[in-house]
């Protein structure tokens, strides 16, 4: 007996998988806002050195704002002031239109002076993260996505052993405590480092919950709930700009951002462990338990005591239920590895791509809550396609399709001129569609590739391999300096090259998910969906 016959008699998608994937929402939410935090928080407003230090009582004084700027402070090629040069002295020639390209220029000495009409405080603001210190600005992302990956690698690994539901509430708690307590921080330092232990704890709600859901619903109903879950970070993409726009304070916006976790913890309760894992663990007293109460849910109460323990233990796992599995069975084993290998790749490109078109909502010379919105917005059409997709075409030809959208749309902007910022923004949003796409995608189809003993471990390893694509792709970014559509050029390089290495997967539509490492090296994911015979995989 397999577990999706289980499921068929108790109900494989109703009230029960339905409260699961609605409680589980409220906790998702806050990860997208967290994700995408620092497009806000470590915005960079328009600054000139300050000037206060030049005013001597005399001329100076007397001046208007304007000429202040002109006297003191060197143009650039595109005639806007310098943000990081001035005058060691006051150039009052300058105010008869005269040539200061040859005036000796130093850097700012005593600060800057921001303009705060579109955010009250940023962290470029708090704590001076301009010029020479613009790096250190950057590196708040990729800090804080190091975390999610370390944080993705110890989840999955914890939640194989202690199971998932447990460990979704350390989650949702370490997340919160931490969320709250960096928005607190009185130095750059204490906020970097409660950002990375933020990610770490926070990650571990997607990792659970997303596995949680695949594994109590049917084959028929699998990528539904995949299209569904990722929906909740689409709502969080089209808020986040909201409540930035209305909460323009850093501080104020981190704690808003991390407040739904509180509500979140309070319907922990209601989340079930997963039967799956209790089987496999042999647990079957408590996987009995949950069962009962999804078919009493489900209306199915009749066939649901026909299941009792006993029967729980004939459910086909071959592997022993004392062992305790971690991130080397992932390797052990050759086709274990080969498929670690591929969907970590992926993995990698598909969170590369996604976020380096996420975090550059200013490269197009657009109001950046709307550029925000509309990468948001465009998710939903592309998510929906997704749903019609995987079963039309597949999972694998879904991912590879979506992947290789996305790195066209990126090596269109690259002939695009500047000057055309409304084209290449809608480039950049088509685009971003199609990493949508890739993204719901890959997180059900890489679900469903890996056996139940090891899914989270393979999940938080593939998770863990996005969040370094994640923590890359800012300081990719940084690269125009070199060259101006060098970022381009690599986003457009990684899009292309996982697209190729997702064709080499197996396809999962319509197979049910696998139990054992066994069945991976045997080549077979379980029942056919229209038959009773073991299917093999699809390669």
């Amino acid at each position: 007996m397999k577990f999706e016959h289980l499921l068929s008699v108790v109900n494989g998608f109703g009230r029960f998988q339905m409260m699961i994937i609605i409680i589980s929402f409220i906790g998702r939410f806050t990860l997208p806002c967290h994700f995408l935090l620092n497009n806000f928080i470590a915005a960079v407003p328009s600054h000139h050195c300050d000037l206060s230090a030049l005013d001597d009582g005399g001329l100076f004084g007397n001046l208007t704002q304007e000429q202040r700027l002109t006297v003191s402070v060197p143009v650039q090629e595109d005639g806007t002031p310098s943000s990081c040069k001035m005058f060691p002295e006051p150039q009052f020639q300058l105010l008869s239109n005269s040539n200061d390209s040859d005036l000796v220029t130093v850097p700012c000495q005593n600060g800057w002076a921001y303009d705060n009409s579109t955010f009250k405080s940023t962290l470029a603001t708090e704590w001076d993260l301009v010029c020479d210190q613009k790096g250190q600005n950057k590196a708040t992302t990729t800090i804080f996505f190091i975390g999610v990956m370390f944080g993705a690698m110890t989840f999955g690994s914890l939640s194989d052993r202690f199971g998932r539901k447990p460990m979704l509430l350390v989650s949702y708690i370490s997340g919160m405590l931490l969320g709250f307590a960096s928005a607190f921080s009185t130095s750059f330092i204490m906020f970097a480092v409660l950002r990375f232990f933020t990610g770490f704890g926070i990650t571990g709600i997607v990792i659970v919950s997303s596995v949680l859901s695949v594994e109590w619903v049917d084959i028929e109903h699998r990528k539904l709930v995949g299209v569904i879950d990722s929906l909740s970070w689409t709502f969080g993409y089209c808020m986040i700009p909201a409540i930035a726009y209305c909460v323009t304070d850093w501080r104020q916006l981190t704690i808003a951002v991390t407040s739904p976790l509180a509500l979140a913890i309070l319907t922990w309760r209601w989340i079930p462990e997963s039967a799956r894992w209790l089987i496999a663990n042999g647990k079957f007293e408590k996987a009995n338990f949950y069962l009962q109460q999804c078919a009493q849910m489900n209306q199915k109460e009749e066939f649901g005591s026909k299941i009792t323990p006993e029967t729980l233990s004939s459910i086909i796992v071959t592997e022993r239920k004392d062992r305790t599995h971690s991130y080397l069975d992932l390797v052990r084993t050759p086709k274990m590895r080969r498929l670690a290998l591929l969907t970590g790749i992926v993995w990698y490109g598909v969170a590369s791509t996604f976020y380096g078109i996420s975090f550059n909502i200013t490269g197009f010379g657009l109001n950046i809550y709307l550029t925000q919105f509309v990468y948001g917005a465009i998710e939903l059409p592309a998510k929906l396609s997704a749903y019609y997709l995987l079963d039309k075409v597949g999972r694998r030809n879904t991912e590879v399709g979506s992947l290789l959208g996305a790195g066209i749309c990126l090596a269109i902007n690259i002939f695009i001129p500047r000057d055309m910022s409304v084209l290449r923004t809608v480039v950049a949003v088509l685009g971003k569609g199609c990493s949508a796409t890739s993204f719901t995608t890959v997180v059900l189809y890489s679900s469903e590739l890996f056996p139940t003993v090891v899914r989270q471990n393979g999940m938080g390893y593939n998770s863990s391999m996005g969040r370094l694509g994640v923590s890359l792709a800012p300081l990719i970014l940084l690269l125009d300096e070199v060259w101006r559509d060098l970022p381009q050029v690599l986003l457009c390089s990684i899009a292309l090259l996982a697209s190729l290495v997702a064709r080499m997967l197996p396809e999962t539509r319509d197979r049910c998910l696998p139990e054992t490492i066994q069945d991976v090296e045997d080549g077979q994911t379980g029942y056919d969906i229209d038959s009773d015979s073991l299917c093999d995989t699809d390669t």
